[in-house]
């Protein structure tokens, strides 16, 4: 779960909870967002609402997903523009119009809290704020080495590293330092959404079988490869571009 610990009380920490210690750290991490009156942001585990108090006070709405039945229950009615969904964060369908996240995923369930938000490129995500363990936001936030999710994922977002947060910005402290990784929706993407199953094919068989399995040595050569390149050593551009040579 994500968000604060409320004053006077002291939730528990099951399913790798981290609460942000601070709401000045809080309103810092959603000015950095960029939110303004016109938009609808998700809050992805409100937990016990410091990160959604800072969310409710810039954005126009907040839809705030929260699996525990007591905090869900504590965060109600307490802001006019938040509406609270009690769910799995995981499982909620997300919005049909453009929306933003901003939330402190639960370091346990961030893989698929990553699938949620970002495999359907179709998903109106304009831009997401995540508070994820270091070398999740490390693996994702830089261009290379490759991997199969990163290279999808850039195809319509460009992945960056906002902040590092130590330990001791939560409570309880995790057993490693976070960061804040970013994905902004492309302006033009790199693949076609409507392409996106046979790119996933492509990018998976080439990291699977090995790139001279599904492609030739001239291919390499033209997005500046070597012969001995592995699916790692070529970011999502030239994933994109072999992509695209084929069609």
């Amino acid at each position: 779960m994500a968000g604060g610990r409320a004053p006077g009380a002291r939730p528990a920490a099951p399913r790798s909870q981290h609460f942000l210690r601070s709401s000045t750290l809080a309103a810092e991490l959603v000015a950095g967002a960029g939110l303004g009156r016109a938009d609808l942001v998700v809050e992805l585990g409100a937990g016990t609402g410091r990160l959604t108090a800072a969310l409710a006070s810039v954005a126009g709405r907040v839809l705030a997903v929260e699996l525990d039945p007591k905090l869900a229950r504590a965060l109600r009615q307490r802001w006019h523009n938040v509406e609270v969904v009690e769910g799995d964060a995981a499982r909620v369908e997300l919005p049909r119009e453009p929306f933003s996240v901003v939330a402190n995923l639960p370091f346990s369930r961030t893989t698929d809290l990553l699938h949620h938000l970002l495999d359907d490129p179709r998903t109106p995500l304009a831009r997401a704020d995540l508070i994820v363990e270091w070398d999740v936001a490390h693996k994702l936030g830089v261009p290379w080495p490759s991997s199969v999710k990163g290279v999808l994922w850039s195809a319509w977002y460009e992945a960056s590293i906002s902040r590092r947060l130590p330990r001791g910005a939560f409570v309880p402290p995790p057993a490693v330092a976070a960061g804040v990784l970013v994905f902004r929706r492309r302006a033009e993407p790199l693949v076609p959404p409507a392409l996106a199953p046979a790119f996933h094919r492509f990018v998976a068989s080439g990291f699977r079988h090995g790139l001279r399995s599904v492609l030739a040595p001239r291919e390499l050569e033209r997005v500046g490869a070597s012969h001995a390149a592995t699916g790692r050593d070529l970011d999502a551009h030239q994933w994109a571009a072999l992509f695209r040579s084929r069609r």
